[in-house]
């Protein structure tokens, strides 16, 4: 499935130079999704087998590198203010949503690893003790780029197969240092503060996390779907997975994660054929209820048919090749 990629860079409010990226399809998108990705990883390859695959299903994906993470400039995985990612995004989103050729498209967020999944709280697994917390607390302004914040290796705590976790680690464009102290501490404060403001999420979204997690914390995800005054709102939770469900699961595994994400994102862009995303630019949908999902028995998934999008021609652009399996599932009430 031949997808065509693009790459462009842009300039921030501070003048610092990011890269930014896109897979497109080679007919009229349905939608466009934004990726985000998550710390001290990048989208040109970590995220290439995501965005390929979406743009293989009819979507314009757009990723960015945020200021000092994979090809952008800056500082290495250095976070003065977490808000600055934030308004990095924001603005470059917006921009290309503003187009003329996409106005009338609808817009969703994609995010891995703490990207723009406001439920990616850090689990007490990788957090350092409250007292390390405190006395690094004390010397942020002081030394806020020093790398001495104590860490497990994460990447060996989010990617569960073996040979996809050392080729993550090969990835020399992902941060795989010590975190800055500024950083850990931007990033910590962060899911403080979004856990603590979970009832006015109002859009329409789409958590999945594994519940064999150890980076982030699957308890957050279910305290965001359970408060959270959105309507339209799902929740699924794979037994087993890890932390990489698109990326560091066995292909069996993935295949189910993104027959999921393609499902959701194809009902609400209105394809009856009928992927992770929060939608930022849609109004609520009241008319449909709230869905909590819990998947049991993942390890023999079954066939399930899906249109295979056409092939055309190669344009002058490098290509990428970007599969699905469905599951039985148990539903639960969402009150």
């Amino acid at each position: 499935m031949e997808v065509e990629y693009q790459e462009e860079y842009i300039r921030n409010s501070r003048g610092v130079q990011l890269l930014t990226c896109r897979w497109l399809p080679f007919s009229s998108p349905k939608g466009l999704v934004f990726l985000c990705h998550g710390y001290g990883m990048e989208c040109s390859e970590f995220m290439k087998g995501c965005g390929s695959r979406l743009a293989s299903y009819g979507y314009m994906v757009i990723g960015i590198d945020y200021e000092g993470h994979g090809r952008s400039m800056g500082a290495r995985c250095y976070i003065k203010k977490f808000n600055n990612i934030v308004n990095d995004c924001t603005h470059f989103f917006k921009s290309v949503s503003a187009q003329e050729e996409y106005k009338e498209r609808r817009t969703n967020f994609c995010g891995g690893g703490g990207g723009v999944v406001v439920s990616s709280q850090i689990s007490e697994k990788v957090k350092p003790h409250p007292v390390v917390i405190n006395i690094l607390t004390r010397v942020e302004n002081i030394i806020p780029r020093w790398k001495i914040v104590p860490t497990k290796d994460v990447i060996d705590s989010a990617f569960k197969d073996p040979v996809k976790r050392e080729q993550i680690r090969s990835n020399k464009l992902i941060y795989q240092d010590k975190p800055r102290l500024k950083t850990a501490l931007e990033m910590l404060r962060t899911s403080m503060n979004l856990e603590d403001r979970l009832r006015e999420v109002t859009v329409p979204f789409f958590v999945l996390h594994g519940e064999a997690d150890a980076v982030t914390d699957p308890e957050v995800s279910r305290a965001l779907y359970e408060r959270a005054s959105s309507r339209d709102k799902t929740i699924k939770l794979y037994g087993g997975m890890w932390h990489g469900l698109t990326s560091g699961e066995p292909d069996d595994n993935i295949e189910i994660v993104f027959s999921d994400i393609i499902a959701w994102l194809d009902k609400r862009s209105g394809d009856d054929h009928s992927i992770v995303a929060i939608d930022a630019m849609q109004p609520v949908n009241h008319s449909e209820p709230a869905t909590m999902v819990k998947f049991t028995n993942i390890t023999s998934p079954a066939m399930i048919e899906r249109q295979k999008p056409r092939r055309t021609r190669t344009r002058s652009y490098a290509n990428y090749l970007c599969g699905l399996k469905g599951r039985r599932m148990h539903h639960h009430s969402a009150v």
